[in-house]
Formats: structure tokens, sequence, C-alpha cells
């Protein structure tokens, strides 16, 4: 099978046990969930559904008690700790709520940050990130400091460097948590044009109005996925229609 066909992620009856002692908490119990190529995905769940478990295997941070888990159809299990990184460097790009910018480094510095732990040379890195900056809107602000920002353009960064190198799955956890109304809109209407441009997104959030402007909404509890809908876009956070294409 070529590449191209295969899913972004793919779990098969995944579980996931933490041990502590004698006490065992089944955060997940056989999940099975397919994200595919150009799938725009909002996880929801109360505290101890299980989500920021999932999202954490999904991230490569953690690995599965049993079952498999396969990346752009890499089977995660088959790696050693050096290739789970570089898969975690190069194929999924993460947006966390609280930004997670150096401070006394330049916006286009931190994009550049992937680029340079994957070892691309300096001038190549610099160009990649100006694109990506000019992608999210940023342009005008390469060299602004982190605290030169609004919380909505620190976002932006953020996702620029997401993207920068490409990846095949941008993993967004709580994005929009430090954020307010209106930049919250901003952020989410560009997390919907990353998509129609053919970005893979799975979106963790709380937010109703921010899981509306996903394709598609899978909600957890107690370490089961209890509902997994298709829904119609653009109803969230003030952002208007779904772009078209």
């Amino acid at each position: 099978m070529d590449a191209a066909e295969h899913a972004v992620i793919e779990l098969r009856r995944v579980t996931k046990t933490y041990r502590t002692g004698s006490v065992e908490v089944h955060a997940l119990r056989g999940i099975d969930l397919t994200v595919a190529r150009g799938d725009f995905v909002a996880i929801m769940g109360a505290s101890g559904s299980g989500k920021s478990t999932l999202m954490n295997i999904v991230g490569c941070l953690d690995v599965p008690s049993t079952g498999q888990f396969f990346l752009d159809g890499i089977d995660v299990r088959t790696l050693d700790e050096a290739h789970i990184a570089k898969v975690r460097n190069r194929r999924i790009g993460f947006v966390f709520q609280s930004f997670n910018l150096i401070p006394r480094t330049s916006a286009i510095a931190n994009v550049e940050l992937p680029l340079a732990y994957a070892g691309v040379r300096r001038r190549e890195r610099r160009g990649l990130a100006l694109q990506a900056l000019t992608a999210v809107g940023l342009a005008d602000r390469v060299e602004h400091l982190p605290t030169e920002l609004s919380g909505g353009q620190q976002q932006r960064a953020a996702v620029a460097r997401a993207l920068v190198t490409s990846p095949a799955l941008i993993l967004a956890d709580e994005p929009t948590g430090n954020l307010d109304s209106a930049a919250t809109a901003e952020i989410m209407q560009l997390f919907m044009n990353l998509n129609r441009e053919g970005r893979t997104i799975v979106l963790i959030t709380h937010e109703p109005e921010v899981a509306a402007c996903a394709k598609r909404v899978v909600r957890l509890r107690d370490g089961h996925i209890i509902s997994d809908e298709t829904q119609l876009v653009g109803a969230g956070v003030g952002v208007g229609v779904w772009p078209k294409a």
C-alpha cells in the first residue's frame, strides 16, 4: 500500500493501565479509532475520561499497555526510543494551551527549533520558518519576542512551529484554553483554513463551541469511546461557515 493511502492514526484495541503499588487505573479500555488523512477531529471528555492519555499515546509521548498504534502507517511498537523521538519531531506538530514559546527568543527562532533538532541547515530552516509564519499571518512579527505578541499571536507562532516540519498530524491540546473569545475565534479559523488545505488535525478540548469547528467529534467516558459523530461545522466561536474549498 502506498504511504499516502495509510490512515494518519489507527488505534486497534488500545488499552492503558497505570499501576501505583497495588492499585490499577484503567485509563483506556479497548480503544478503536481511525483518523484519515485530511480529517479534523475534536476529542472531548470530562476529567478522568481518558482523553489526555489518548493524546499522549497519539503524540508518541506514551505507549499502550496492549493493542496497536499506527502513526502514518508505522507500527510505533516496532520503534526504539531514538526512532520514536524522530517520529515525534518530524511527523507530529504539537500545539499546547500554554504556547510553550522560549521567552527571550524571537518568533522565527522559536519556529526554527524543530528543524534545528532535526539537523536542518540554518539557511534552509530560516526560509521554512518564514514560510510557516507567513502562513499563519505573522510575516510582520518574525523578529518579535513572545512578550511582544498578543496571546492570539503567540498561539499563531506555536501553530507555525507545529507546521514547519510538514507533519502528518497536528495535535492540539486545549489550544484556546488561555485565549479570550476573539483570539479563540481567530485560532479556530486558522485551524479550519489549515484543514481545508489538507492538514490532518486532532484537537483535545472541553469547549463545545471549539469542538463545533471540527468535522468530527469523538467523546470519551471512563476510558471508552461513547460516540464518534460527523457533524456540520462552522457553528463554533463565531467563525461563521466552514470555508469553501
